[in-house]
């Protein structure tokens, strides 16, 4: 494997830019830019969710994502490569299916939380949910280029999420936690 960053501190980001993998420079304030860092703190919040004690089947699938948000940070990163793909998309709405077919129906809205897996599993989505707008607004940018998969990609990733909270509290025997309507609020599930 060849070295991929020899110098760290490059100084040249001390003007407010930061250069894109063709040498393009970009003010660190570009909505191009906060997106890349969005998918960055996605992968992250994956990485530490992954921390916790997993199903090995679940903790497989966050490795297999946390490769693909870096494939798609480096799409962003580089103008022109594609690297999600369509089968990615159809990757993620199976294991949707897949993982949804294992859970009762959802009869309410549920609160962020449950057991710590789960509730991290709700962070991630929050930041994905926050990502995908980011990229809505790219997207609508009439300077630039984002292919509607990154779009897709992160609203599927984003439902996932939301789905293995729901199965997280499952596996560990945890009731998702039923929002009450104002005045109705009863004491914690738990």
């Amino acid at each position: 494997m060849s070295t991929r960053l020899s110098i760290i501190t490059t100084r040249t980001g001390d003007d407010g830019t930061t250069g894109l993998a063709d040498s393009t420079r970009l003010s660190k304030a570009a909505n191009r830019i906060h997106l890349i860092g969005e998918v960055d703190e996605l992968n992250t919040h994956i990485g530490l969710w992954r921390t916790e004690t997993l199903p090995k089947d679940v903790d497989t699938l966050l490795n297999q994502i946390q490769h693909q948000l870096f494939d798609l940070g480096a799409e962003l990163c580089l103008p022109g490569h594609e690297a999600i793909q369509p089968d990615h998309l159809l990757f993620l709405e199976a294991t949707i299916t897949r993982y949804n077919a294992e859970l009762g129906p959802l009869t309410e809205f549920i609160l962020p939380g449950g057991c710590k897996a789960a509730a991290y599993a709700h962070i991630a989505r929050t930041v994905c949910r926050r990502a995908e707008r980011t990229a809505v607004t790219e997207l609508e940018s009439s300077a630039a280029h984002l292919r509607t998969e990154v779009l897709q990609y992160l609203n599927r990733l984003s439902d996932l999420c939301f789905v293995l909270a729901r199965y997280l509290n499952r596996h560990a025997n945890h009731p998702d936690i039923l929002w009450q309507a104002a005045g109705s609020a009863r004491p914690d599930q738990r």
